[in-house]
C-alpha cells in the first residue's frame, strides 16, 4: 500500500481500484493526482499513474514521468518505458531499453518482437516469436500466431526467403490474410487468390454483427490511414502501397487532377518503379487518350529495361483495345523474358490466327521449338510445342510442313500410331514411297481387332439400334424357284388401282423428290393466274385446255382404248417409266369444252 495512510487515502485508492476495473482511466488519474498530492514519491501510485497515462494515449507525459522519478521507480517501468518510445516512434531507443532490462519477461519478449519487425529485421522477430508461442500458454496465443504470420509473410514477400511451414492455423482472417500474402511472395497466385476468399469470408462473419461496419467503403479506410502515429506502425513499403491505393482511388472516383497529382509524386519518389506509370497510363485511357498511354510506357520501359515486361505486356493490351492487332504481336514478341513461355505462344498463335497470318504463328512455333531444342531438348515441354505445332501446320493444310514435326514425334514413340498416321497421311502428299514404306509400320487388323461379340453389343442395355429378327409375313406363299432355298411371300393387300398388266414403276418405293424424273413443284402458278383473263374463267381450267402444255407432256401410262403406236408417243430415249393408274369406267369417254385460240399459240385442235 502506499505509505501515509489515512481515511481520505484510502478512500482514493478504492476509487482507483475501482476505475481500473472499469476502464475509466481519466477519472483514476485524478485520484492518483490527488494521492500523490500527499506523497509524491509513492511508488505504487507513480506507477500506477504511468499505467494510466500509457492507457489514455499520453505516451509523451508518462515517459516524461518516468525520467522525473526514475531513481524512485527504478526497473519496475522498463516495459512501460520502452512501450511509450516505441509508440512515439523512437524504435532504436525503444530496443536498447530492451535489450538493458535485467529480465527478459514474456510482455517484454512481446514488445521485442514488435520492436524487430518495425526494424525490419524479420529472420530475429521470427525466432522471437516462435519462442513465445513454444514456451507460453495464455489467452494471447492466436494474436501470437498472428503476429508469426505476418512475420512469415514479410520474409517471403519483401526477402523472398522461402515458406517454411509453420503449422499455423487458419482459423481467423488475419490468420488466412497473412499465409496469402506468403503464397504472394512467392508466386503462388492461385492460390493466394483461394485464401484471399476465405479471408473474406472469415472477415464477414467475424463482422457481421457490427451494423456501423462497412468493409468494402474504399474512401472511410483511406481516411483511416490519414490518423496520427499510423506512419510509425507500417513499413515503408506499405506506406508505398497505400499511397498507391489512394491515387487509384483518386482515379476510380473520377478525380483525374488528384491522380495525376499523386501519381507524379509517387514517381518522383519511385522512379524506377513501374506502378505509378501504369496508374498515369490508366488514367489516360479512362480519358481516350489510348496512344499517350502508349507512348508515355514506351518511354519508360526504355529507360527501364529491367521493369519493361509488365509496362509491354500493358502496352500490348492498349493496342489489342485499339484493335491492332498485328503491333501488339510485335510488342509481345519483344518480351524477351515471356518469348518462350506456353502461355505467350499460345496467344501469339491465337493472335495471330484471327488475322489469318498462318506464317506469322508457324514462325513463333519455329522460334519456340528451336529455344527448347538448344535448351531443354527431349522435355514435356518441348515435345508438346512439336505437337501442337504438327498439329496447327494440319488444321491449316500445311502438311508438307509439319512432316519435320511429326518424324521428330514418332521417333520418340514409335508406338504411336495416331503421329504415325498423320505422318503417312502427310507424306501421301508428297513422297508416296516414303508414305508406303512407313504403312508397314502400321499395325495389322487382327492386331487391332477386339474380341466383340456384336449380337451382345447391339442387345446391350445401352445400344441405340437393335437389330430385329425377321418376323413372318402373312401372305399368298409362292413356290420355291429352282436352286432356291427361300420362299417367296407376297402381301396379302394389293393397291386399289394395281393393274397387272403395267409393269409397276421400279422407283416407287423412293420418297418422290428422289425419283429420277421429278422435275419438282411449279410455285406460284396459281398466283401468277390471279385476275388474268375473261371474267369467270378459271386458271386450272385453262391450264387443262392448253394444248401447247398438254402437247410436251406425255401421258405416263397408256390411255384406254389408245393405240400402242401412236404418233403423240414420247421417243424412246425420253421415256418415262409407267405408273399405277386407277381403271376405267368401261364407255367412259373425257369430254374437252372448245378452247379458244390464244394469239401466239403453239398448237390448237
Amino acid at each position: 500500500m502506499a505509505s501515509g495512510g489515512g481515511v481520505a487515502v484510502a478512500s482514493l485508492w478504492t476509487e482507483v481500484n475501482r476505475c481500473g476495473q472499469s476502464g475509466d482511466y481519466t477519472r483514476a488519474l485524478k485520484a492518483l493526482t490527488k494521492i500523490l498530492h500527499e506523497n509524491r514519491d509513492d511508488v505504487t501510485a507513480l506507477h500506477c499513474k504511468v499505467v494510466c497515462l500509457v492507457q489514455t494515449g499520453s505516451f509523451k507525459e508518462a515517459l516524461n514521468v518516468m525520467n522525473t522519478h526514475s531513481k524512485s521507480l527504478g526497473s519496475d517501468v522498463v516495459f512501460e518505458k520502452a512501450y511509450c518510445e516505441y509508440r512515439l516512434n523512437r524504435v532504436e531507443s525503444s530496443l536498447k531499453t530492451i535489450e538493458s532490462a535485467p529480465e527478459q519477461t514474456d510482455k517484454l519478449k512481446e514488445l521485442y518482437g514488435q520492436v524487430l519487425y518495425r526494424l525490419e529485421r524479420y529472420e530475429e522477430c521470427r525466432s522471437v516469436y516462435t519462442d513465445l508461442i513454444r514456451n507460453s500458454q495464455d489467452e494471447y496465443e492466436e494474436e501470437r500466431k498472428t503476429n508469426l504470420a505476418a512475420v512469415v509473410a514479410a520474409m517471403s514477400q519483401w526477402e523472398k526467403a522461402s515458406m517454411e511451414d509453420l503449422g499455423l492455423p487458419e482459423s481467423t482472417y488475419e490468420l488466412c490474410y497473412n499465409t496469402a500474402c506468403a503464397l504472394i511472395g512467392q508466386g503462388q497466385l492461385t492460390e493466394a487468390f483461394n485464401k484471399l476468399r476465405q479471408a473474406e469470408e472469415l472477415c464477414r462473419v467475424s463482422l457481421a454483427d457490427d451494423s456501423d461496419q462497412n468493409v468494402f467503403d474504399s474512401k472511410k479506410k483511406v481516411k483511416l490511414t490519414n490518423a496520427e502515429g499510423v506512419e510509425y506502425k507500417l513499413a515503408r513499403k506499405q506506406l508505398q502501397a497505400i499511397e498507391f491505393n489512394k491515387a487509384l482511388l483518386a482515379m476510380y472516383t473520377n478525380q483525374a487532377d488528384q491522380c495525376r497529382k499523386l501519381s507524379s509524386s509517387l514517381h518522383s519518389q519511385n522512379p524506377s518503379h513501374p506502378r505509378p506509370v501504369l496508374i498515369q497510363a490508366a488514367q489516360l485511357c479512362r480519358e481516350k487518350q489510348h496512344s499517350r498511354a502508349i507512348e508515355l510506357l514506351q518511354q519508360f520501359s526504355d529507360q527501364n529495361p529491367e521493369s519493361a515486361s509488365c509496362i509491354k505486356l500493358t502496352m500490348a493490351q492498349l493496342y489489342l483495345v485499339q484493335g491492332h492487332v498485328t503491333k501488339a504481336c510485335d510488342v509481345l514478341r519483344s518480351i524477351e523474358a515471356f518469348r518462350h513461355k506456353a502461355g505467350m505462344v499460345s496467344a501469339l498463335v491465337a493472335l495471330y490466327s484471327h488475322e489469318e497470318d498462318i506464317d506469322g504463328a508457324i514462325d513463333v512455333f519455329k522460334q519456340a521449338i528451336e529455344h527448347f531444342q538448344s535448351e531443354q531438348p527431349g522435355s514435356a515441354a518441348h515435345l508438346a510445342l512439336v505437337r501442337e505445332a504438327a498439329n496447327f501446320k494440319l488444321k491449316h493444310g500445311r502438311k508438307k510442313e509439319a512432316i519435320s514435326d511429326l518424324e521428330q514425334l514418332w521417333k520418340q514413340n514409335t508406338k504411336d500410331v495416331h503421329t504415325l498416321a498423320q505422318l503417312i497421311s502427310a507424306y501421301s502428299l508428297v513422297d508416296t514411297n516414303k508414305a508406303k514404306s512407313l504403312s508397314k509400320h502400321l499395325p495389322s487388323a487382327e492386331t487391332m481387332s477386339f474380341n466383340v461379340d456384336v449380337d451382345e453389343l447391339e442387345n446391350s442395355h445401352g445400344a441405340t439400334f437393335v437389330r430385329k429378327k425377321a418376323g413372318k409375313v402373312v401372305g399368298e406363299s409362292l413356290p420355291k424357284e429352282p436352286g432356291s432355298d427361300c420362299t417367296i411371300f407376297l402381301l396379302g393387300k394389293l393397291p386399289k388401282n394395281y393393274d397387272p398388266n403395267v409393269t409397276p414403276d421400279p422407283e416407287r418405293w423412293l420418297p418422290m423428290r428422289e425419283r429420277s424424273y421429278y422435275r419438282g413443284k411449279k410455285k406460284g402458278k396459281k398466283k401468277e393466274q390471279i385476275g388474268k383473263g375473261t371474267q369467270g374463267a378459271m386458271a386450272g381450267a385453262s391450264a387443262e385446255l392448253d394444248a401447247s402444255k398438254t402437247a410436251s407432256s406425255p401421258p405416263t401410262s397408256p390411255r384406254p382404248g389408245s393405240a400402242s403406236g401412236s404418233s403423240t408417243a414420247p421417243s424412246s430415249s425420253g421415256v418415262v417409266p409407267p405408273r399405277q393408274q386407277k381403271p376405267s369406267s368401261s364407255g367412259a369417254t373425257r369430254k374437252k369444252a372448245p378452247q379458244k385460240k390464244k394469239k401466239g399459240g403453239k398448237g390448237g385442235w
